[in-house]
């Protein structure tokens, strides 16, 4: 009886960890960066970067993830999206988290260094540092601006995917990243939005606090034309062809709608469909970009 007990806690506790690493989020960079690598050539990506590369980006990624957890224990417990998660609860002690971080992001890094290339693993790093303590410990909590300073941390994911097949930088990698970048404060601004009272809560200057819904949804609408444009520039440069840019344009349409929809109602459960329909149209776009690479090279 004691053993399946034992069982069981530790199966918790190996959740607990996982959830640390924020897999949904992962799992979206993980698609993003597995895309630019399949954007970085015509041919069939080597089995090796595949794997090795996008483990090695996983496992960084995860990493940054731990320390955000970490450093937002105490808001955590304030809001309830988030005051089960396992610290802000006391299932699982700072220091493991830290510890766990530091191993998987050293695995990570070294994966990265040893079997792709150290252009990568640097800029791997980099985004690690960006996200887990430029914007979390410092940015998030001093300007509304947070999530679009901020927000270039996030948008490498492609560009690492690239560079982990090719060993370089390139402008069409770029401007994947511009997309992404683009596409952050429309997609947290309407979460934000939608939990406002919780971020007041916590004392956390996100726009909708700071400067009012209303200010803040207007921003969200003028970002999203922002990004509509954004979007067109793999087409207009000559990197993605007409396949992707009726699937931007239908994307975008979309997006601009549920940001007009919340304009129309102030907010209500606009916020939450409006963040839903943003993580819909980066994935869907990305894989129109990979449909009309290989498709339509296919078809010439």
């Amino acid at each position: 009886m004691n053993s399946q007990v034992d069982v069981k806690q530790q199966g918790l506790r190996l959740q607990d960890f996982l959830e640390l690493c924020k897999p949904s989020v992962v799992a979206l960079m993980l698609i993003t960066s597995l895309i630019g690598m399949l954007l970085a050539t015509d041919q069939m990506v080597p089995i090796d970067v595949l794997l090795l590369g996008n483990l090695g980006i996983a496992l960084s990624a995860g990493s940054a993830a731990v320390v955000n957890h970490v450093v937002d224990q105490h808001i955590d417990e304030k809001m309830a999206r988030t005051a089960n998660r396992p610290i802000a609860r006391g299932r699982i002690e700072p220091w493991q988290a830290m510890l766990f971080a530091l191993a998987i992001g050293s695995i990570g890094l070294a994966i990265l260094l040893i079997f792709i290339n150290a252009l990568t693993a640097w800029l791997t790093l980099g985004s690690l540092v960006g996200y887990a303590f430029i914007y979390t410990m410092y940015l998030k909590r001093a300007t509304p601006q947070n999530i679009v300073i901020g927000g270039l941390a996030g948008a490498s994911p492609p560009l690492l995917g690239w560079t982990a097949v090719t060993g370089e930088l390139h402008s069409h990698s770029l401007l994947l990243v511009l997309i992404i970048f683009a596409w952050t404060p429309p997609h947290f601004w309407a979460l934000a939005v939608h939990r406002s009272d919780e971020y007041a809560k916590a004392k956390i200057p996100m726009l909708p606090v700071t400067h009012g819904k209303r200010y803040t949804i207007i921003n969200i609408c003028l970002y999203t034309i922002i990004l509509c444009l954004v979007s067109f520039l793999p087409f207009l440069t000559g990197m993605l062809g007409w396949l992707y840019l009726f699937g931007a344009a239908t994307l975008g349409v979309g997006f601009v709608y549920w940001s007009l929809m919340m304009l129309k109602s102030e907010g209500g459960d606009t916020g939450i469909k409006t963040f839903n329909y943003s993580i819909f149209y980066l994935t869907a776009l990305f894989l129109v970009m990979l449909l009309d690479h290989y498709l339509i090279a296919n078809f010439v």
